[in-house]
């Protein structure tokens, strides 16, 4: 699921709505009859400008800007059966759905994850341990992207336990973008 709108999609809201202001993460709310100019649709959040502000509405709110719902699925085990090996893909897929609200592009082409490892339970599901990092150290989003990686971590079968580590070493930098994040944002 991806999409990207242009200026022509302001839209009326419906009815209030929770969001959460970018680039600080705070908890807001946007009253049902203002205007939302959709900025990205990507990985189950919608990003609006509203009030001269960027916000993130979570896909289960798409209604209150008049838009369907799209259902976010975890990705299937690729031959059916569940080892630290599967674990690990499904979760390296799962990570490619959570986007920085303000870039169009995932956290781990942007560089963003660092380390992702699963270790079996003694019943026989996993443990998922991931560490990412952040952009900037000072992103009021870090907090809410981690726990966005975590919730879709544990939707993954076989997953008991996901972890979430925010890291500041190495430092971030744009070298770390995938090559096609690069020349999508034009940097190559």
């Amino acid at each position: 699921m991806g999409e990207r709108y242009g200026e022509t999609e302001s839209r009326v809201l419906l009815r209030d709505c929770a969001a959460v202001s970018v680039p600080w993460g705070e908890a807001a709310t946007l009253e049902g009859g203002g205007f939302a100019l959709v900025t990205q649709r990507l990985g189950g959040s919608i990003t609006v400008m509203s009030g001269g502000n960027l916000y993130r509405i979570d896909e289960r709110n798409a209604d209150a800007l008049g838009l369907e719902p799209q259902a976010i699925a975890p990705p299937p085990a690729a031959d059916g059966t569940i080892d630290a090996r599967s674990i690990e893909r499904a979760a390296w897929a799962q990570l490619a759905t959570c986007y920085d609200p303000e870039i169009p592009i995932d956290i781990v082409n942007l560089g963003l994850v660092y380390a992702c490892t699963a270790e079996a339970l003694a019943d026989g599901r996993y443990r998922l341990a991931v560490s990412m990092t952040l952009t900037a150290p000072g992103c009021g989003m870090g907090t809410l992207i981690a726990d966005e990686a975590r919730a879709k971590l544990l939707a993954i079968p076989g997953v008991a336990e996901a972890e979430v580590s925010l890291v500041w070493d190495p430092p971030w930098s744009r070298e770390m973008m995938s090559e096609a994040a690069r020349l999508e944002m034009g940097l190559s």
